[in-house]
Order: structure tokens, then sequence, then C-alpha cells
């Protein structure tokens, strides 16, 4: 335990550059590249993310949109290619000043992924407890804060079991947010949901951007909620992103496999 708080301690005193946080692109990923043994994954991956806006990365399945996510929050690191995070190249930080960084991304799991066996506060509370120094009256002002923003504060002391799909997407983006995350990171967030939940996750996203003025990264095949929520996509095909910009224009894009997909969707503009 008191090594945990050391680290705590460390971490919280860690030191970044002078960051860019006027720029209107947030995160930059300039020619990333990921291979693993002879499979080349990532083969030059360039898109911009914009500050402050939902935007979307889509794609077929086994075009590299989870390994590209790995990269982006740095559980692994790129062949090559840069990560810039505020004008910083997350690619290059190692240690302290890489943990510092990643506080920037809040992580939002396909399944949630909330702790069984903790209430609903310990999951939000989880984060603080490892990587800070607050108190405990600072921590459960904090959890309460984010819990009461979204709407779940009356089940703090309930377990994930006993709480419906939507409420613990809620959970999930109140735990993500909790260490006061710039760009939330959503992962197939509607994958295996009913219609009406689905709908009610697509609100969720776009609310927890406006109340907290996060960027929202979402990482989704799901054309119909992706048509719901984008301000921006990015279509990944065989490790390239090969079709950016607006919903519109993703729509009208004469990419082939772009076209292909929006095809197979029955996705059109209204």
């Amino acid at each position: 335990m008191k090594l945990f708080r050391r680290n705590a301690m460390r971490l919280a005193h860690a030191s970044l550059p002078p960051q860019k946080k006027d720029d209107p692109i947030h995160v930059r990923i300039v020619d990333v590249h990921k291979s693993y043994g002879d499979q080349h994954v990532l083969k030059g991956v360039s898109l911009d993310i914009h500050r402050g806006k939902t935007n979307l990365i889509i794609g077929p399945s086994g075009s590299g949109k989870t390994v590209l996510m790995r990269q982006l929050i740095r559980l692994e690191k790129p062949d090559s290619g840069k990560l810039l995070v505020n004008g910083i190249d997350f690619a290059k930080l190692e240690g302290l000043e890489l943990a510092a960084m990643r506080r920037t991304f809040g992580m939002v799991f396909q399944m949630s992924a909330l702790f069984d066996s903790m209430t609903v506060f310990d999951n939000v509370a989880f984060p603080l407890r490892e990587h800070t120094t607050l108190s405990r009256k600072e921590v459960r002002d904090r959890v309460m804060a984010r819990l009461s923003a979204l709407g779940v504060a009356g089940a703090a002391h309930k377990l994930p079991a006993e709480l419906s799909g939507g409420m613990q997407k809620r959970v999930a983006v109140a735990r993500a947010m909790v260490l006061e995350s710039e760009i939330l990171i959503y992962d197939e967030p509607t994958t295996g949901l009913d219609p009406i939940t689905t709908e009610m996750v697509d609100d969720l996203i776009i609310e927890a951007e406006e109340m907290f003025g996060v960027t929202s990264i979402v990482i989704s095949h799901d054309m119909a909620s992706v048509m719901r929520i984008a301000n921006y996509l990015s279509f990944l095909h065989e490790g390239r992103i090969v079709a950016s910009g607006t919903k519109e224009e993703l729509l009208r894009s004469e990419h082939p496999a772009t076209a292909e997909f929006v095809r197979a969707s029955r996705i059109t503009l209204e």
C-alpha cells in the first residue's frame, strides 16, 4: 500500500511539456504503423480528431479499429508514426510522462467492464484511489458529483448487476470522467444493445460531450448510431484511413470500399 501511495504521488507531480490546448485538432495521428510478426495491421494511418466534437472511426471487422485504439491510448507503442495529443508526441513518452498523458484519456469499454463485486460508488472511485492522493472526502465528493451529473447518484450503493444496460453505461462514463479526462474513447458502445438502449447510449455520448466539454472518439460499425451522433467520420479499411470528413462527405465518398460499406448499411442522406 505504501508503494502504491508513493507511485500515486509521483504521478500526481509528473510534469509534461507545454501543451497546445487552443488547437481545434485535439489529436493528430500521423502515418502510424503497427505489425505483429508478419501481419502488418496498421499501414500508415493518418487522421485528425477534432476538439470538443464526436469523432467516429468506422470500418468492417478486421480493418484494424481495435489495434488503432490500443495505439491511441498507448496500451501498445506504434512501430512508427506520431500520436500528437495537444501537440505532444504521445508515441515518444515513457515512464511518468506516459502515465500522466494517459490520464488525458478516459475509456468506456464495449460491455461497460464494471467490477461485479464492487458497488457503483466503488467502481467510479477506483481510478481516484489508484492514481491520486485525494482524501476520502475529496474522493467521495468527486464521485458523487459525477454520478449526480449523469443521473445515477441514486444507484451509488447498488451492484452493477442491479442496473439496466443504459445505467451501466452511465456509470462507465462517470468512471471514465472521474479523473477529469479531456478525451473519452468509446469501444463499440452499442454492440448487443436493443434499439431503445442504443438510442439512450447515443444520447449519453452527446450529453457527456456537452456537459463536460470532452472530445469523443467512438469506435463503431453501427451505422444507424453513427449517423445520429457523429460530427466527423473516418473510414478505416485494411489498415488505412481511406475516407474522412463530415457525415455528408463520407456518405458521398467515391472510394469503392467506403461506398460499398455505406450501401450495405442502407443509410442515406435525408
